[in-house]
């Protein structure tokens, strides 16, 4: 895991070189083990290293071909490296390290970009200059677990792991009006938007090719049709999820560092121990315990470690004592406001004194269908199937007659989905729409529609309303929340994490599988649930979802109301007129004395520190 750079097609050797150089010392948190750069005529290559395969200098990056004709800078970690490299000295290649890194450049000049791409298992962005072909390429990973954004100048392209980098690079332009709405509408920005207006990011699965000239973007992979034919046996899909999640865990646990791994009381993570203590590994295990509060799973946990009969520590953290601002705002080079990062970057800082690779359950939940909303969205979709059209069409005019008391809103709301897709999904989202009425943006921002939001009702999105859902989710909250959170906030300490749940084979296979078969009589995770009874126990399988919640909201009203009111009496998002500061200022006053505010003041919050510390 690592920092990568570099500038093409720029010839003024010291200049690139400089830029380089800057945008690497900006990644240096990410890679606090080395750094190196290469150059060409018109292409410098930059890396930040985080040692996790082959500790010595054998493994410092830029890694070139022994003609010097081809360099490569590499983040991430490819788990069949091993396979590749047996394969490569079959063919006569000779290594001189023990790295994931060396595989890639060899196999970059045995196979071509694409057959190579294809062979690969893990999570990954790299850049391979091909100096006799005048060519770069840029690649990313499957899921997009490991960021790559770059910015184009005329002839020159510029690429880096985060946004920060390269706009301390000077290669970015001004501020993203869009990126910034997206931002206020979600909390974070989307894959398919960069905060400034001419960054754009790698889209996952895809190889990026650079002639100087043209650009050349082109898929390798995409997500999986699900398959809704005939149903394969449930126990036959338990006992195939079962097979490779274990190997799922065993190759991600290669490393010559220490590895660990994230033990909740959830069922995610309490699989991957399961499975890293069934093939005898001796790793030690985290718990994140916050003492008298509700959200707290330490003593599920304990039980769970006890019965697996592995090495267990509890990290405590108090759920009144806010975490520093600045670590939220210095890891993510997008401002960023996912409260449980703060959780995420606290528990980093304490696992990174024991260990360098840490495993988690992230993905889990995404790929076998482990969120209450999943449910509903099928449920609607079956409605949507039973549906007259006639039905369809009479009921967005009868929809304002319906009044929206408690269950009865809800009762509206499935009506919304099974008529209007995923269309209806989007707009019941509160993000701009509430700044609106509050009149909170500024004229910049005030009139400005998202994408997304343009996205129509229509019957027969609803008819296939949890395959869009899936699609869109995973371009926007998987991918721009999800994935960014748990990179930014382990890199930000110099920390490797490692999911076996977004392994793409597990995903190829989970994936086709009938939403039936993922819900299986009505039950969340239903596979996962399925493995959990049989190798922990029954009491594990059956604990709801709770994730590591960081009550910002409360914290807002609270022990940060002093610092809002002061940074939004001069701010400098209402500066550069993208809010209006009195009526945030109004909001906040009404709603903090109840003791909770919108999470809108919150993405307000985050933005402006983010603003005073980026351009200060």
């Amino acid at each position: 895991m690592c920092g990568i750079a570099g500038v093409i097609g720029d010839f003024d050797s010291e200049r690139s070189r400089t830029i380089v150089q800057i945008m690497t010392t900006s990644l240096r948190r990410r890679g606090p083990d080395g750094e190196g750069l290469e150059q060409w005529p018109g292409a410098t290559l930059g890396h930040r290293r985080l040692s996790i395969f082959d500790l010595s200098s054998a493994g410092r990056q830029p890694m070139v071909s022994k003609d010097g004709q081809v360099g490569l800078v590499f983040n991430g970690a490819i788990y069949n490296f091993g396979e590749l490299r047996t394969e490569l000295e079959g063919n006569g290649v000779e290594f001189r390290s023990r790295t994931d890194t060396e595989v890639l450049l060899h196999g970059f000049v045995r196979w071509g970009i694409d057959s190579l791409v294809a062979r690969l298992r893990g999570m990954f962005a790299f850049a391979v200059w091909d100096n006799a072909k005048r060519k770069l390429y840029l690649v990313r990973d499957r899921l997009g677990v490991k960021p790559l954004l770059y910015c184009i100048h005329g002839q020159t392209l510029a690429f880096a792991s985060t946004a920060r980098a390269l706009r301390k690079g000077g290669m970015t332009g001004d501020l993203s009006i869009t990126g910034l709405a997206e931002f206020l509408e979600f909390g974070f920005v989307t894959d398919g938007q960069g905060i400034f207006s001419n960054l754009k990011k790698v889209p996952a699965g895809r190889i990026l090719e650079w002639d100087g000239t043209q650009l050349n973007v082109r898929a390798y992979w995409s997500l999986p049709r699900v398959e809704e034919g005939q149903a394969p046996a449930f126990r036959d899909v338990v006992d195939e999820t079962e097979h490779i999640l274990r190997h799922a865990v065993k190759i991600r646990l290669q490393a010559d560092v220490p590895v660990g791994a994230l033990l909740s009381g959830g069922i995610d993570s309490s699989l991957v121990c399961w499975a890293a203590s069934s093939i005898g590994a001796n790793i030690k295990c985290f718990t994140v315990s916050t003492p008298n509060d509700d959200t707290d799973e330490s003593a599920q946990a304990v039980q769970t470690a006890r019965k697996l009969g592995i090495s267990h520590s509890i990290i405590q953290l108090s759920a009144d004592d806010p975490p520093d601002m600045e670590d939220l705002v210095s890891a993510f080079g997008e401002p960023f406001a996912c409260a449980s990062a703060l959780g995420m970057l606290r528990v980093s800082r304490a696992v990174r004194q024991e260990v360098t690779v840490l495993l988690t359950g992230d993905g889990g939940d995404d790929i076998f269908l482990g969120y209450p909303y999943h449910r509903h969205f099928l449920m609607a979709q079956r409605a949507a199937h039973r549906m007259p059209d006639s039905i369809a069409s009479l009921w967005p005019k009868l929809r304002r007659y319906f009044p929206e008391y408690w269950f009865l809103k809800r009762a509206k709301h499935f009506l919304d989905y099974a008529t209007g897709g995923l269309g209806a999904v989007i707009q019941v989202h509160n993000g701009l729409p509430l700044y609106r009425r509050f009149g909170l943006l500024g004229d910049r921002l005030d009139h400005l529609e998202l994408s997304q939001r343009q996205t129509p009702w229509s019957f027969e999105s609803a008819r296939k309303l949890l395959d869009e859902f899936l699609l869109y989710d995973w371009q926007t909250t998987f991918r721009g929340e999800y994935l960014t959170k748990v990179d930014g906030g382990t890199m930000h300490f110099g920390l490797e994490a490692r999911s076996p749940f977004l392994d793409t084979v597990l995903w190829e296979q989970a994936g086709a599988l009938p939403h039936r078969t993922r819900l299986h009589n009505g039950e969340l995770k239903a596979v996962l649930r399925a493995i959990a009874r049989k190798r922990i126990d029954a009491e594990a399988a059956t604990r709801p979802k709770r994730g590591f919640e960081i009550p910002v909201c409360k914290w807002l009203a609270k022990q940060w109301g002093n610092k809002f009111q002061d940074m939004f009496s001069e701010s400098l998002l209402a500066k550069e007129r993208l809010i209006r500061m009195e009526p945030v200022l109004k909001l906040w006053r009404d709603r903090a004395r109840h003791g909770t505010v919108p999470v809108q003041l919150w993405y307000l919050f985050v933005l402006e520190n983010w603003m005073r510390a980026e351009f200060a």
